[in-house]
């Protein structure tokens, strides 16, 4: 027997344990939405309740940036004042939305907060965003309001919108002054909407992933429950005492990374959560873990691999207890690279697969899964069943590549106002239709393909038909065709094949400029091929695009 196995049989052990009757995370079996599904036992039943309790957790840091410290209780007061000012100064009530436009900031979180109180659907809308999507992400859900950093007012303003608008810097200030010793409440059902986030679709449009109460608290129990697992492999006993851990925060809020599974836990953990400012600097947040003493960071593979960059050794980094390589597949080589040069990814780098869809990450690998096997995503969570089913949706043997079928109570309610979209990805038995394709080995998911045609840019999704229905808008475009090339820090970067009739009548430039206007910078070709030879077709006309290339 192996160590990975006795590895496994005792984190087995521990957490039957911890799931078993009676135990803290106990396990039971309830109906969700018409399917019968694992739930904890013993859960909030709401955010609003989380929210609620967290409020014994006094003057422990929650949000921290190079402005400011925000308590826990200085957050459960200012998240009062917000709703109270939202639902009596514009009329915010239960199911309405509020949208978010931001950067990473505290008051993003305390927006998300004051929305709860009252019910309301928070709408963490793409800060990257180019005027044109940001009109087409509030026309899509409607909010009462949208609250902004200044940076984006001006883009909110440019887009043609009538929805007022709040700035952080000034009008969230002065309301929650305003409005100081208020404490609104509602009461919501566990499967109501708690949140909208925006995902890229293969259609070409954004699509408004809408995650439930049930679906967030459960996220947020899950992160708890590895907490539990960690101290019983230490052979320490876990009773849900606030720790001093401190998590940096890189990853956009709009994404489920950060927001889901990092800013909303803390409110559980009585953990700092910490922001830096300004865009990526591999200095710049190393010098941020040394002086916040930061203990755990989830990074994509293009901010691990830039630290490389460096020399680590420079830094205190001794703090670091947790490190994940999150958002888009990471490389043996990076890994084993991390390995030998970031002192805390020898004991615990982990990595993960999963979709906003999916809430939470639907399996992970811990560092042991990952010396066995680096190719790997790892196992599924506490609470997840992965299926793999070939095109008829029939499950397929271990080891037979299929697409990744994923049901818990994790997973979304469907998409906002798009239920034929809903309808295609979960069905009847709340089985999610991730679009991925993979397969299982020893009970280990690898990944075999992304949702096809995808691009992972940086950590970001970028789908083609929606860079190539902005190229085809222009009057010299013929048709054109959007593929991902290797990038050696990015991942992967985004090409553009663009057919006219005389390939000296329009420049790249021009085109670049022309898809700048409509989409957000990462969306935007760094490659082009101007030319006039038809794109390859199969025989019911779809582009073939294994077969594109800049001919390079």
């Amino acid at each position: 027997m192996t160590n990975t196995v006795d590895l496994q049989a005792l984190a087995a052990q521990i957490a039957g344990k911890l799931t078993g009757p009676g135990g803290q995370f106990e396990m039971t079996a309830e109906e969700v939405l018409g399917a019968t599904i694992p739930v904890f036992r013993n859960r909030h039943r709401s955010l609003l309740e989380v929210l609620e309790a967290s409020r014994e957790l006094g003057d422990r840091d929650y949000l921290v940036s190079a402005d400011s410290r925000m308590t826990f209780a200085e957050h459960y007061e200012a998240a009062g004042a917000l709703a109270a000012a939202l639902a009596q100064r514009y009329g915010v009530g239960k199911g309405d939305r509020v949208g978010i436009l931001a950067a990473n900031n505290p008051e993003w979180v305390l927006t998300f907060w004051a929305a709860q109180r009252l019910g309301a659907i928070p709408v963490g809308y793409n800060a990257w965003w180019a005027p044109m999507e940001i009109a087409y992400g509030l026309e899509h859900t409607e909010p009462k309001v949208v609250i902004v950093d200044a940076k984006r007012a001006a883009a909110v303003a440019e887009s043609g919108s009538t929805v007022p608008v709040l700035t952080m810097e000034q009008d969230l200030p002065a309301l929650i002054a305003e409005f100081a010793g208020q404490y609104p409440s509602v009461e919501v059902a566990e499967d109501d909407p708690a949140c909208i986030l925006y995902t890229s679709g293969t259609t070409g449009r954004p699509k408004g992933v809408v995650h439930s109460h049930r679906n967030m608290v459960a996220v947020s129990d899950y992160h708890r429950f590895t907490d539990a697992l960690a101290a019983g492999f230490r052979g320490l006993p876990w009773d849900g005492s606030p720790t001093s851990r401190r998590f940096l925060t890189t990853s956009p809020l709009f994404h489920i990374a950060s927001l889901h599974n990092l800013a909303i836990p803390r409110l559980r953990t009585g953990d700092a959560v910490v922001f830096p400012s300004g865009g990526f600097d591999a200095d710049k947040i190393l010098r941020l873990i040394e002086s916040e003493r930061i203990t755990n960071w989830g990074a994509v593979p293009t901010m691990a691999s830039r630290l490389l960059d460096t020399d680590l050794t420079q830094y205190d980094l001794s703090s670091l207890a947790g490190f994940s390589l999150n958002a888009a597949p990471s490389s043996p080589a990076l890994q084993q690279r991390l390995r030998e040069r970031l002192p805390v990814a020898q004991v615990a780098l982990t990595t993960s697969y999963g979709c906003t869809e999916s809430g939470t990450a639907a399996t992970v690998a811990t560092p042991p899964d990952l010396m066995t096997n680096p190719e790997t995503v790892g196992r599924p969570i506490i609470g997840v069943a992965v299926e793999i089913r070939d095109p008829e949706g029939n499950v397929v043997p271990d080891g037979t590549e299929g697409e990744i079928c994923i049901r818990s109570a994790y997973v979304m309610l469907g998409y906002w106002s798009n239920e034929d979209a809903s309808k295609a990805s979960i069905d009847e038995n709340r089985w999610l239709r991730s679009g991925d394709f993979g397969f299982v080995s020893e009970g280990r998911l690898q990944m075999a393909g992304r949702r096809s045609d995808l691009i992972l840019r940086g950590g970001e999704n970028v789908y083609p038909t929606e860079i190539e229905n902005a190229l085809d808008d222009h009057p010299l475009v013929q048709e054109s065709a959007v593929i991902g090339i290797p990038h050696e820090d990015l991942g992967q970067e985004v090409a553009a094949i663009v057919v006219v009739a005389n390939p000296d009548s329009v420049t790249e430039d021009e085109l670049r400029d022309h898809v700048a206007q409509r989409l957000a910078y990462f969306k935007v070709p760094a490659r082009w091929l101007i030319t006039a030879d038809a794109l390859p077709r199969n025989a019911t006309g779809k582009v073939l695009r294994r077969d594109l290339s800049l001919g390079e």
